[in-house]
């Protein structure tokens, strides 16, 4: 190895993850970024997972829905900028944020749900969004900081992984907790609890886990299928997650979410993290008449 190489390598240690934690450290007593004038937002709650493709965008869809149904005042803010789905999930991708020419608001679902997403901002939805990672970061923080809700609740969907972006959502947002979405596989569950560690880094409790693609049911004799093996909800337990909602195979979801009707799906999937949700937060259901 050359002396430049040796050079780089210290380097990169140097940014490692040493200076992670060093910055995670330090974003424990920054300040956090203000909501806009007239905004409201009582309650917020991150949707992270280590991974992608374990089914995030359904979790932060599907609570948010579910709590809809109780009488919540409900937000959504699309965070993975490079890769949103959440109006797909909503039936939205041909609706737009709007203004008033003083105040910028979300986009309204069929239910009530206030939804904000760079798919929003799109002149096609099917446009990708190339943006490094600062980019993104400071798209977020608009988002939050000059968009106007009145939410009890804000779902935030959070990109995959533990990165930069990931540091800045947690540094910025005033998260009062995580919601962890996983997949059975082992490989996925290391995953999982490396971003398990990183909320813990940050002193963000992660409150719920959501355990997808879990198992099938059998149509004939509706015994419970494993296709990776039975579910290890002890890994998760002993990641100090209290509650633990597990989502089968069900195309029903994926139907749902395809045709832009998770408002229609029917189902008591994530009903623990739901409730968990609720207890943690201390809310009170809304009356309805």
């Amino acid at each position: 190895m050359s002396d430049s190489d040796e050079k780089l390598d210290e380097s990169e240690k140097a940014i490692g993850y040493d200076e992670f934690k060093k910055r995670a450290t330090a974003g424990k007593s920054r300040p956090k970024t203000a909501l806009a004038p007239n905004s409201r937002v009582k309650h917020v709650i991150g949707v992270v997972s280590g991974k992608g493709g374990v089914g995030k965008t359904f979790v932060s869809s599907y609570l948010a829905v579910k709590l809809r149904r109780l009488g919540f005042r409900v937000a959504i803010l699309d965070a993975d900028v490079t890769g949103a789905s959440i109006p797909t999930a909503f039936g939205m991708n041909d609706v737009k944020m709007f203004s008033d020419g003083v105040n910028i608001y979300p986009a309204i679902s069929l239910s009530g749900i206030q939804i904000v997403s760079s798919s929003l901002l799109l002149e096609h939805p099917g446009d990708p969004v190339i943006w490094r990672g600062p980019m993104s970061s400071s798209l977020i923080m608009q988002f939050w900081s000059q968009v106007v809700f009145d939410a009890d609740v804000m779902i935030v969907d959070c990109p995959p992984g533990t990165s930069d972006i990931q540091l800045t959502l947690m540094e910025q947002l005033p998260l009062d907790g995580l919601v962890l979405a996983v997949t059975p596989q082992g490989l996925v569950s290391v995953i999982a609890r490396k971003a398990a560690a990183m909320a813990n880094m940050m002193d963000i409790p992660v409150i719920g886990a959501a355990m997808n693609m879990a198992y099938v049911t059998c149509p004939d004799c509706h015994h419970r299928i494993y296709p990776f093996g039975e579910v290890d909800l002890d890994t998760l337990k002993q990641a100090q997650i209290p509650v633990i909602s597990e989502v089968p195979f069900d195309p029903a979801i994926s139907g749902a979410t395809d045709r832009g009707a998770i408002e229609d799906l029917e189902a008591d999937y994530l009903d623990e993290v739901t409730r968990g949700i609720i207890d943690y937060l201390r809310l009170e259901v809304p009356h309805r008449d």
